[in-house]
């Protein structure tokens, strides 16, 4: 039973930085992705970044340059390190896992979802 956690959401000033995490535990099977999704007021999820279990990174054009997804294994722990945040990241994120997935692929529905934690810019 895969479970993912959220934390580290919150508010800051455009331009400010905040740093996700995302406990996992249940991830047993090779070839999975880690990623985090988005979803603001009145717009559908989308894909923010992905990385899967070669270390092949995807990310979303809207964020490419600010955004930095990364894993310590050893933790169990995935992050999303936010950058020079806009106005237009304000979401709700998501942590996301995947079977049988690799990162080149982009993003479609992930099997799994974390409970989501808040990002506000403004």
């Amino acid at each position: 039973h895969v479970q993912l956690v959220e934390s580290g959401g919150g508010s800051v000033q455009t331009g400010g930085s905040l740093r996700l995490s995302c406990i996992t535990s249940g991830i047993h099977e090779r070839h999975t992705c880690l990623g985090w999704f988005r979803q603001a007021p009145g717009k559908e999820r989308e894909g923010v970044a992905t990385l899967d279990t070669n270390g092949a990174i995807f990310y979303a054009d809207s964020v490419k340059g600010r955004f930095t997804i990364s894993r310590d294994s050893a933790k169990q722990t995935l992050y999303l390190q936010m950058d020079n945040l806009r106005p237009e990241d304000n979401a709700t994120y998501y942590c996301a896992h995947e079977y049988l997935c690799t990162a080149v692929q982009g993003f479609y529905p992930y099997s799994d979802y974390g409970q989501g934690t808040q990002v506000t810019v403004s």
